[in-house]
C-alpha cells in the first residue's frame, strides 16, 4: 500500500510540474503574439510621466466645471466610435484647459479627438499630447496647443 501512495504522489507531482511548465510556455507565447517585434519596455514613458510638467489623471481639476468638461469630453470620445486606444486616452481638465494624453491609432483619430474635445462648451484650450500607437506621422506635432475660437 505504501508503494501505491508513493507512486500516486510522484505522478501527482509530475502532473503539477508539467502543468506549471505548460503555463509558463503559454504565457511567453501569448506575450510574443500580442505585439510581434514590439518591446514591452515602457521605462522611457514611465520616466517621462514622472516629470514635473507631465499631467496625469491625478491632476484633474476639482471644480464642478472641470469635472463636467472631462465627463462630456469622455462621452464625446466614446460616442465617436473610435479605436480602443482613442477611447482610452487620458482627459485631464484644469481651469478649462484640457490635456489629452495617450496613444491613438491614426493621425485622423488624433485630429478627431482634439476636435471633439475642443468643441465642448467651457473648454478654453486643448493641449494635445496624444501619440500615434502605430508610428505613423502625426497630422499635428506632439504637444500642440489648439486654441479654441469663441
Amino acid at each position: 500500500m505504501n508503494l501505491t501512495r508513493s507512486t500516486t504522489a510522484i505522478a501527482g507531482a509530475l502532473w503539477v510540474a508539467l502543468a506549471l511548465a505548460g503555463c509558463n510556455k503559454d504565457a511567453d507565447t501569448t506575450k510574443a503574439q500580442a505585439e510581434p517585434g514590439v518591446a514591452a519596455d515602457n521605462t522611457g514613458k514611465n520616466v517621462r510621466d514622472r516629470s514635473v510638467n507631465a499631467l496625469t489623471p491625478g491632476d484633474q481639476g476639482e471644480s464642478e466645471a472641470d469635472r463636467s468638461i472631462t465627463q462630456r469630453a469622455r462621452k464625446g470620445v466614446l460616442d465617436a466610435d473610435l479605436s480602443v486606444n482613442a477611447s482610452n486616452v487620458k482627459i485631464i481638465t484644469n481651469d478649462g484647459v484640457v490635456t489629452l494624453r495617450g496613444p491613438v491609432s491614426s493621425a485622423a483619430e488624433k485630429a478627431s479627438v482634439v476636435r471633439i474635445v475642443g468643441g465642448i462648451d467651457g473648454v478654453k484650450r486643448v493641449e494635445d499630447h496624444l501619440e500615434l500607437a502605430s508610428g505613423q506621422a502625426a497630422a499635428l506635432p506632439p504637444n500642440t496647443k489648439a486654441e479654441i475660437p469663441r
